[in-house]
């Protein structure tokens, strides 16, 4: 049954759509946007625009960026020696706000998953190898402590170590199961810091 007219309707349904927001949530935010002053509702409607037309994967890491180069692989004061490998952008930042790694990102965009049909070609491992051809020292793999990321750890794991880089795991204090970008930074930091050689 429609409450509200069409407009505002439509409004809730969109963004209802949005991952992780339900019907109330929703609606919320529509009558929040309908009492906003129009200048704030067009610059909220331009910057969706204008992310959704510019943001594209860093040519280096693969993490969600305006740029060519992201903000970190861009950095020179980074160690680009060290590659801290992620499944998604959200993980790469989880790890920023402990501001204590200052290593390189690269984000793989996925788990090998056999379950779902995501095998190593349908994920940024070949990028990762060839970034490997450089000057690299060590990689950490802080991949989901789930069955998906304990196996994509242990695949990359298989990979590397004939090039002869030092490969590492986070270590424990990531729980069995959990997702990274859920996890607060003193216990990613246990993590990072705990981190043992494969």
């Amino acid at each position: 049954m429609d409450y509200y007219g069409s407009q505002l309707s439509r409004l809730i349904e969109q963004l209802s759509s949005l991952p992780g927001i339900g019907s109330k949530t929703a609606q919320r935010l529509a009558f929040h946007i309908v009492n906003m002053p129009v200048e704030k509702v067009q610059a909220l409607a331009d910057s969706i625009i204008d992310a959704k037309k510019n943001v594209r994967y860093c040519r280096e890491c693969f993490t969600m960026t305006d740029q060519e180069l992201c903000p970190i692989c861009s950095n020179p004061r980074r160690n680009h020696r060290m590659i801290m490998v992620v499944e998604n952008t959200r993980d790469l930042a989880a790890y920023e706000k402990t501001g204590k790694y200052d290593g390189v990102y690269h984000v793989l965009h996925g788990a090998i998953s056999p379950m779902l049909g995501i095998g190593p070609g349908d994920i940024r491992l070949k990028e990762l190898m060839t970034r490997l051809q450089g000057d690299v020292d060590e990689v950490i793999i802080a991949t989901n402590s789930s069955l998906e990321g304990e196996t994509t750890a242990m695949y990359i794991s298989k990979l590397i170590k004939p090039t002869g880089i030092k490969v590492s795991r986070i270590a424990s204090g990531v729980p069995v199961g959990g997702d990274l970008e859920y996890i607060d930074e003193v216990t990613l930091l246990r993590a990072l810091e705990g981190r043992i050689e494969l």
